[in-house]
């Protein structure tokens, strides 16, 4: 895969995909709501985004999605509906896998709930394999229940894919099974490849997600991970919750972060700039393997093989491409270099629970371009 980069260092690429976020639409619009959250997620350079089930009601239902996806049509990104794999993620009775595909769901997760009971995940992933779906597997217990999901996968020659990872342990199973030809895939986030433990006292319930900041020895796990592809994505996990929310003591508040509009600059920071990760890998990361994973038809922004040749030189100038590479809709313009202090109160989100406020990280979104429109657009420094 090659990137554009331009004589003023701006480069072009796909739009990135996160497979893991929380719009919180329906039950939920204080926290945030499908437009809020696709014009956080443009300003972080996400084209697709793709929400997880747990809102009120659960999408746990065909009408549920077909809301969801009717009220998708406003955003300024493209956003897909994650429906739940049991009524109510109560973890006690399968959803009708069949009926939401049919709607529209392009995966299948009781995230938030793990599944408990191993025969309910059994008889899900048997459902999943005959209606072609996947299931995100969110771990509670996470090294626990990574290690059962994933031997559950390798017995029913099913796919599976881990969310979040944070841990040396749950890493070591995944790099395991897929050498054992294992059908699983995982992702893990900006914040546990950056942070540890240490922020929540410094911090207090900003740093707080679940699962919760690990040790520096499983950051670089995490990192490892990364680097030999046992790790296939990074998603962000957007979590918004509100100021008062967060506000409670730690224990007392809700779980979760915010990530969208840092989650390519904190890569950027902590693994390109240090030499760990190309640009090419980290694109592959946030793009082309969260397209490929769901089945994305995102043929246009994620081929494999694809070249940008000369980034734009306006903001409505598409990039030229050469005989043989495929035309590119959804597109995003950074610049890697550029340093900037984490503002939360300039954010897109409703919502302001990050940790990483006041931060100086190195790396920002310029345009963000959705099926040939400008979603999105930074100050440019030329």
């Amino acid at each position: 895969m090659q990137l554009s980069r331009d004589t003023s260092g701006y480069i072009t690429a796909p739009g990135l995909i996160d497979i893991h976020v929380h719009f919180r639409e329906p039950g939920f619009e204080y926290k945030e709501d499908i437009l809020s959250g696709s014009l956080a997620a443009a300003a972080g350079g996400f084209t697709t985004c793709c929400c997880m089930p747990n809102t009120s009601p659960v999408a746990d239902n065909a009408e549920t999605v077909n809301y969801i996806t009717e009220k998708s049509k406003k955003a300024v990104i493209e956003v897909l509906p994650i429906a739940a794999v049991t009524i109510g993620q109560q973890g006690e009775q399968l959803t009708n896998f069949a009926s939401l595909k049919k709607a529209g769901a392009v995966a299948l997760s009781d995230d938030g709930i793990p599944i408990k009971d191993e025969k309910i995940m059994r008889a899900a992933l048997i459902s999943a394999k005959e209606n072609d779906m996947l299931i995100i597997s969110h771990c509670e217990d996470e090294e626990e229940m990574a290690a059962r999901d994933v031997k559950l996968a390798a017995e029913l020659g099913a796919r599976i894919h881990i969310a979040h990872i944070s841990t040396a342990e749950t890493v070591d199973i995944i790099r395991r099974a897929k050498a054992a030809g294992v059908k699983v895939t995982a992702e893990t986030a900006p914040h546990y490849f950056s942070l540890t433990s240490e922020e929540v006292s410094k911090q207090g319930a900003n740093a707080c997600m679940n699962p919760p900041l690990r040790t520096q020895s499983d950051v670089e796990a995490i990192i490892e991970g990364l680097c030999d592809g046992t790790i296939d994505v990074i998603a962000t996990d957007h979590a918004p919750h509100s100021i008062s929310e967060k506000a409670l003591p730690v224990g007392k508040a809700p779980n979760g972060i915010i990530g969208l509009e840092t989650s390519l600059a904190v890569t950027l920071t902590y693994l390109y700039h240090t030499g760990i990760l190309s640009l090419e890998r980290i694109i592959e990361l946030m793009s082309v393997n969260p397209g490929k994973i769901l089945g994305l038809d995102k043929s246009e922004s994620v081929a494999a093989d694809f070249s940008i040749l000369g980034a734009p030189a306006t903001v409505t100038e598409q990039p030229k491409i050469e005989k043989g590479v495929v035309t590119l809709s959804d597109y995003i313009i950074f610049y890697p270099d550029e340093e900037w202090i984490v503002d939360p109160s300039t954010f897109k989100s409703k919502s302001r629970n990050t940790p990483f406020a006041g931060m100086k990280l190195r790396g920002k979104v310029k345009q963000t371009v959705v099926g040939g429109k400008v979603v999105y657009e930074g100050e440019r420094k030329y």
